[in-house]
């Protein structure tokens, strides 16, 4: 990790929703999410990728009032970023506008068109501040049509599946590019908004018109499908990576099959063994509750301090990330839990919420044996340094 000024830059954790962030599902999902973050968390909504239509502010304030009220134990702050049209008042590379993403513990962007985000916030004031704020620890949440656009490449799903151009892709935002990861994310895996007439999985294009599209892109890159109303959970402190949620998440790796890989026999009737016969690769599958390597996607790098940032947009992130951190409750960098800790504390709450209390003891003990406690609140587990 880097350090500048004395504080650690250190990726937060990556929510991929494939669908259902504001259902049931989705509330478990936020509910994971939010137990690592600090008390009273700051939720900055950016309304981006549902910017040109009409009702957008209802369309984001769904989300904002989902989150409100089924994750109101943790008093969530929430603000919504309404950027939605460059060259306007309300235009991402608006410096006020954006203000709140530099100082928010959590990020959300979600529904909309997928070509609308990527051409709204590539360069974008916007999206160095969403990137900047990732790189000091805040979490960030791509739902739908966000998911799409945080792709290397991303599929144009109204363009096709709504006005019949013919199959392409088109360059996405590249999310993970800034750690090494060439990526292609495909939520809806699994729809079936279609029903028995036409197949709508694989985010509406169908295993047909999917297979012809895999065939248009570099075969060196990941592919990761995630269900409906399920996420995909990247910690990179941790390096690991989680699926919750009412289905699972399928990787599309090029290259020899590894360990772990899913049999063939796994995957008839689904298209995907053949896809990846023709990229001369191999298939993975996770259901809900299964863990994974981050090396099972591919070697994460961390980045230098703000390479690639613009210097002023990544000073203005450091600034605001350091007066967080010695505001928040009159805590200083050295009160912060490190990755470790926190990882078990998430543990702990999925041994407590299965009801496993032997197990969520015996995290508490490990805690404490690094010298961390653990108070629990109506808001969730609070974490100090023991006292000595």
């Amino acid at each position: 990790m880097d350090r500048i000024n004395d504080y650690e830059v250190k990726p937060g954790p990556i929510v991929l929703f494939g669908s259902g962030e504001t259902s049931p599902s989705g509330r478990r999902i936020f509910d994971h999410a939010m137990r690592s973050l600090p008390p009273r968390p700051k939720v900055a909504l950016l309304e981006t990728p549902a910017g040109f239509e009409l009702n957008s502010p209802q369309v984001i304030g769904r989300v904002g009032d989902f989150i409100s009220r089924r994750l109101q134990n943790y008093e969530p702050q929430i603000t919504v970023v309404p950027a939605r049209k460059r060259g306007t008042a309300l235009s991402p590379d608006n410096p006020d506008l954006i203000a709140p993403l530099y100082d928010a513990d959590m990020i959300f962007m979600g529904p909309g068109s997928p070509s609308y985000a990527v051409r709204q916030l590539r360069d974008s004031l916007a999206w160095y501040a969403l990137l900047a704020s990732h790189r000091l620890g805040a979490t960030i949440v791509f739902a739908s049509a966000a998911t799409v656009s945080a792709s290397l490449y991303a599929i144009p799903v109204y363009e096709i599946y709504k006005v019949g151009e013919d199959l392409h892709w088109k360059d996405g935002l590249d999310f993970f590019g800034q750690y090494g990861l060439p990526l292609v994310f495909v939520p809806h895996w699994n729809n079936n908004d279609g029903g028995d007439e036409l197949d709508t999985s694989r985010c509406f294009m169908g295993q047909p018109r999917f297979a012809e599209l895999m065939e248009m892109i570099p075969s060196d890159l990941t592919v990761l499908g995630i269900d409906e109303k399920t996420a995909l959970v990247i910690d990179p402190q941790t390096c690991t990576c989680r699926v919750i949620g009412q289905g699972g998440v399928t990787i599309l790796h090029a290259g020899p099959a590894h360990r772990k890989a899913v049999a063939p026999e796994g995957l008839n009737g689904t298209g995907l063994q053949e896809v990846a016969q023709l990229r001369n690769g191999h298939v993975h599958q996770y259901a809900n509750g299964q863990f994974f390597s981050l090396s099972r996607i591919g070697p994460f790098r961390d980045p230098r301090a703000g390479e690639g940032l613009p210097p002023e947009v990544w000073q203005r992130a450091l600034e605001a990330r350091q007066t967080r951190l010695i505001s928040d409750e009159g805590n200083t960098p050295e009160d912060t839990p490190p990755a470790e800790v926190l990882a078990l504390v998430n543990e702990r709450q999925e041994a407590r919420a299965n009801k496993d209390w032997v197990a969520a003891d015996q995290v508490r003990q490990r805690i404490a044996a690094l010298g961390w406690q653990i108070q629990d609140t109506p808001a969730g587990p609070k974490v100090m340094r023991s006292e000595q």
